[in-house]
């Protein structure tokens, strides 16, 4: 691998290993990962963090009682308004289950609800919403929660009357967080699960992320860990488990709650613990890559979420993602009842990652692809630039009437810019081929197939 210097980024002139032709078949193709590469001239990897909202924190510690970090914020597919649902304390090892709803996700519908537990809760708001077309209406909505030494699931039909699935734990594991949801590639539930552990790349007890999975939400298998310190991790890095799994195509992008119990939150201050989030993702919902890069960092010194910035749910919105997480203003164990709240940060979709080309153009190939598509869009902003997209066969050759000169140049900003040839794209379908992108001054995000 050669390395250059691109407008202040590392770029590199790379090859990727491929394990053949892949199909790519109708849907989103983000290139969070370097899985669809086969080799990259002069572009460059960035992580793009989300924009804070302004009227942060949406949920707070003084008004609205909330003291956990952990949240679900669903829409309703028919009404089109916004629930969350939260932690408020009954004491500092035990809470209950509180709500509010929104019609646009920001502003809430005060004072909040709190809902009849049912069984007793420590912490945990991991809430999934089955759909209106769900075959049992009674059990549409799942609230998984952790204690008595591990996850506890109960259903409900409206998300506000819960009935416990099983009298008691039915996935043991030794620390209190624990969240669940639905992957819908392999069409079955997962856990994200925190123990206390010992392992061979760090030292000492520290938190660390496990899965287990289950077909009913009762019966699940033995956890095994995804998320875990290395030597290239710094004094006690720890992971408050991974939520907000958003599933966008073939991939599983999930937010790793990095915890620093060893730092301040400011230079010189208490050592009260600090906390950001990182990217993860996974192709095969078993093995998942963790960046090293903070996607939603914390907030500057003075800021209610200098010490902890935590997301914890991304939930699609139109063109664009609202990520919520638990923000902390002085440490991680200061002030519980009044210092933790919760924040919105918004993104455009599929756009955790951007592949970046500035003044020397730059160019991604993909590996050995099999079409099953009718068209295509590109998410990608080339509003100082343009981008161009071609096609070449197993040899490596353009394919007449998908050459560069057979193509418009792609300018603009959009998540679903339409790339056109001379020939339409479905003359390709299940045709052996690889897609080119050349980037001039502009970044490129994810293609989308029809």
């Amino acid at each position: 691998m050669v390395a250059l210097m691109l407008a202040g980024w590392t770029v590199a002139c790379a090859s990727f290993a491929g394990d053949g032709p892949l199909v790519l078949r109708p849907g989103p193709h983000l290139f969070v990962d370097d899985f669809l590469l086969e080799r990259a001239w002069r572009v460059a990897r960035e992580v793009c963090p989300p924009q804070r909202h302004p009227a942060n924190p949406v949920v707070t510690g003084p008004e609205d009682r909330c003291f956990q970090p952990y949240m679900t914020v669903l829409r309703d597919p028919q009404t089109g308004r916004f629930r969350i649902w939260y932690g408020v304390p009954e004491n500092a090892s035990q809470s209950h289950l509180a709500t509010m709803e929104s019609a646009d996700g920001i502003v809430w519908r005060r004072p909040h609800r709190v809902l009849e537990d049912p069984g007793r809760i420590q912490f945990g708001c991991s809430v999934l919403d089955e759909g209106p077309a769900y075959p049992d209406p009674g059990r549409r909505y799942k609230y998984a929660w952790w204690n008595d030494g591990g996850l506890n699931v109960a259903a409900s039909p409206d998300g506000l009357s819960w009935t416990r699935m099983a009298p008691g734990v039915v996935l043991r594991h030794n620390h209190d967080i624990n969240n669940i949801y639905w992957d819908p590639v392999r069409r079955r539930y997962v856990a994200n699960v925190s123990i206390y552990t010992e392992g061979p790349t760090w030292t000492g007890t520290r938190r660390v992320t496990y899965q287990s999975v289950s077909h009913d939400l009762l019966t699940w298998s033995p956890p095994k860990p995804i998320v875990t310190p290395d030597a290239r991790d710094e004094g006690e890095t720890q992971f408050y488990c991974m939520g907000g799994v958003l599933a966008r195509g073939g991939l599983l992008i999930g937010m790793v709650r990095v915890l620093r119990d060893d730092l301040p939150a400011d230079p010189g201050g208490p050592v009260a613990g600090i906390g950001y989030t990182t990217l993860a993702w996974s192709r095969d919902g078993e093995t998942w890559t963790r960046d090293r890069v903070p996607f939603l960092d914390r907030a500057p010194s003075g800021a209610w979420d200098h010490a902890m910035a935590w997301i914890d749910c991304q939930l699609p919105v139109g063109d664009s993602v609202y990520l919520y997480y638990g923000g902390y203003r002085r440490g991680h164990k200061v002030e519980r009842f009044t210092e933790r709240q919760i924040g919105l940060a918004t993104m455009r979709r599929d756009r955790h990652v951007a592949r970046v080309a500035g003044d020397a153009p730059g160019t991604l190939r993909t590996r050995l692809v099999r079409l099953d598509a009718r068209s295509m869009t590109v998410n990608a902003d080339a509003r100082g630039g343009d981008l161009r997209v071609r096609i070449l066969d197993e040899r490596g050759r353009a394919i007449p009437g998908y050459g560069w000169p057979d193509g418009a140049l792609v300018r603009g900003d959009g998540v679903a810019i339409p790339v056109r040839w001379a020939r339409p794209l479905r003359d390709l379908r299940g045709r052996l081929v690889r897609i080119e992108f050349r980037l001039h001054r502009s970044r490129l995000y994810a293609f989308d197939l029809d």
